[in-house]
């Protein structure tokens, strides 16, 4: 593909995201509420394809469908196990949003550390999440500079790639807060549906059809179409693999803090299957993408090279290509600079705020804004490294903010629960999962994940268990959600 077509490209999406991105400005973003949640107000079909260009990145259309190139239809049920995953939002979402709006919590982890009445929990879970997902930061930038480079045959270098990413997501992130975002995002969404979808659908005609395009898969990779198939998705390197992908959407916290920013419930319902809708259809044009390459470029060296080398063939218009190049590169900023404004936002309540106890909104927003470009930065600096298929290393940062989802289940479900117990069971069972991915080991062939999971669950009961519980908050906290959700209706 023409390298000026491309550039061009990049020009015109760059224009038309900023336009959108200063026309989300309302009023002045002068607290933290208002800056990193857009007020509580943001309707149900721009907080669906919000949540839908965030949580879908460069993973899906790079990784995914790198994923599928190696491993055959395992990433297929991998996927879909994400997507069951999904359920927790519509029975955790109201618990979020409920608790959220009366409380005026602004990070996920503020409200762990409100729930067990400890700002210590706010603190360690802040900081493992930062920990954690500043490699998963880097996956998106290393997604667009894999694009770019695959798309140009080099000609726009990685490090370029990855530095146009870097800097884009701190501008939307700083233009409006998470109006930008969420705007520039709804954008990205559309685009990343409609143009993949066709180009999936050009290059199955260009194929021979669907009952060619599978012929020919079955003669050419017929390991394809089986689970383990060559032998990649091992029973025990799926379970690895789908554990923390079942949990993502209360794992994350770039995601679960989303559930604060609806209007209402009834956008709160809206954003989920808006969400529902957009990610089936995404997922099957993924895998798909990956089956495609596999018949047309069987000997990749790298997997993730696969929808670049899709994107610059001869099926696809040169200009259709260039589209989709984009919006790919649009949902990984997407998800970055979503990333950016939680991380920050984690570190100015959670972190600063408690490092200094008498700090004002004002200037935890401040702080917040401060470190924007260095999260940005660090993240730029771990892209440098070699990530060899973004698929794997998303799931290995997922892994690792497993450890929080027994705390977030307990604070909702589990009046024992204690501070101790969260303490202990994230502090612990976070560095395991960092020991065990550094130094590459599986114990008895269990991924980290399982081994986070799973230490996790029983220290954090066996903690509470010996430990004092804060009673009054418990009660308090899970009496107004009990009469919340039985006045609207929800189980």
């Amino acid at each position: 593909m023409s390298t000026n077509l491309v550039w061009w490209t990049i020009a015109i999406y760059i224009i038309v995201s900023l336009f959108i991105a200063y026309l989300s400005r309302s009023g002045k973003q002068t607290n933290m509420t208002s800056y990193f949640l857009g007020d509580r107000k943001l309707n149900g079909f721009v907080s669906a394809l919000s949540y839908s260009a965030t949580t879908y990145s460069a993973f899906m259309l790079v990784g995914l469908a790198g994923l599928t190139y190696t491993g055959g239809v395992g990433a297929y049920g991998f996927e879909i196990i994400y997507f069951m995953g999904v359920s927790l939002v519509a029975f955790f979402g109201p618990r979020f949003w409920l608790v959220g709006k009366k409380y005026g919590y602004v990070t996920p982890s503020e409200m762990l550390g409100d729930r067990y009445k400890s700002k210590k929990v706010a603190f360690v879970v802040s900081l493992f999440s930062c920990l954690f997902l500043i490699p998963y930061s880097a996956v998106q930038l290393a997604g667009v500079g894999y694009l770019l480079q695959g798309m140009t045959n080099n000609a726009i270098p990685f490090t370029t790639g990855v530095i146009i990413a870097t800097v884009l997501a701190i501008v939307f992130s700083y233009i409006a807060g998470i109006r930008s975002v969420a705007w520039t995002d709804s954008l990205q969404a559309l685009m990343m549906i409609i143009t993949s979808t066709v180009v999936v659908l050009l290059i199955i005609h260009g194929l021979g059809g669907v009952g060619e395009f599978f012929d020919t898969l079955k003669a050419n990779e017929p390991q394809a179409l089986s689970v383990p198939g060559n032998g990649y998705f091992s029973f025990l390197t799926f379970l690895g693999l789908t554990v923390p992908w079942f949990f993502f959407s209360l794992s994350n916290p770039q995601v679960s803090q989303r559930l604060f920013m609806p209007a209402s419930l009834k956008s709160l319902r809206t954003m989920l299957m808006g969400f529902l809708i957009f990610g089936f259809i995404y997922t099957i044009v993924s895998v798909v993408w990956g089956f495609s390459a596999s018949v047309m470029f069987p000997d990749l060296a790298n997997a993730d090279l696969a929808t670049p080398r899709i994107l610059s063939s001869e099926l696809v218009p040169p200009i259709l290509g260039a589209i989709v190049m984009v919006g790919i590169m649009a949902a990984a900023i997407s998800t970055i600079d979503s990333i950016l404004l939680t991380l920050s936002s984690l570190f100015a309540r959670d972190v600063y705020g408690n490092i200094k106890k008498n700090s004002d909104d004002r200037q935890q927003l401040l702080v917040g804004k401060i470190v924007i470009p260095v999260i940005a930065i660090l993240a730029y600096l771990f892209a440098q490294s070699n990530v060899s298929l973004i698929a794997v290393l998303s799931v290995a940062s997922s892994a690792g903010l497993l450890v929080a989802v027994p705390a977030i289940i307990g604070a909702f479900f589990w009046k024992r629960g204690t501070a101790a117990g969260v303490l202990t069971s994230v502090t612990v069972s976070g560095i395991i999962v960092i020991l065990f991915e550094l130094l590459k080991i599986k114990p008895l062939g269990l991924a980290s994940g399982l081994w986070g999971i799973t230490i996790s669950t029983v220290l954090f009961i066996a903690v509470s268990l010996i430990t004092k519980a804060p009673k009054e908050k418990a009660d308090e906290f899970l009496t107004y959600l009990k009469t919340e959700l039985k006045r609207n209706k929800i189980v």
